[in-house]
């Protein structure tokens, strides 16, 4: 007997979905607001989201500055829309900045136990942000996925 997804189940993965979605979209607009950034809009086009692992918004500013966000299943963080081309970049850029970061904290030789489950995390998910960048199959599908 196959397995056939119900509509019911299909309307309620859809909803799930586009929950996650918001909720991204939502923590990516307190994150900048948290840093004195206040975010005016999304390039809805530029942005891509892969449910559950990570968001890239691209979010711009009435001061017209524009900055890359990434929120999701990873430390929520932003950089200016200059150093990355557009989200796959941007990405790749994020990956390698927490790589950067990690190992700041691990040749500073501080020894607290919260900083050092960070700058692991930051490992972690550095890689696997990583592995999704070289994957041509998650950019060049649907836009916003």
């Amino acid at each position: 007997m196959s397995e056939q997804l119900t509509q019911e189940q299909i309307a309620q993965a859809e909803k799930a979905r586009a929950d996650w979605v918001r909720e991204q979209f939502q923590k990516a607009n307190q994150y900048l607001a948290s840093k004195g950034i206040l975010p005016d809009n999304v390039a809805v086009s530029e942005s891509r989201y892969l449910p559950p692992f990570f968001a890239v918004w691209k979010l711009n500013t009435k001061e017209k500055q524009s900055y890359w966000v990434i929120s999701g299943d990873l430390p929520t963080d932003h950089m200016a829309v200059s150093a990355a081309a557009n989200a796959r970049d941007a990405v790749r850029a994020f990956s390698m900045h927490w790589q950067l970061k990690a190992q700041q904290i691990f040749e500073s030789g501080m020894n607290d136990k919260t900083q050092l489950d960070f700058a692991n995390l930051l490992v972690t998910r550095a890689h696997d942000l990583y592995d999704m960048f070289n994957k041509d199959e998650l950019w060049f599908a649907d836009p916003v996925s």
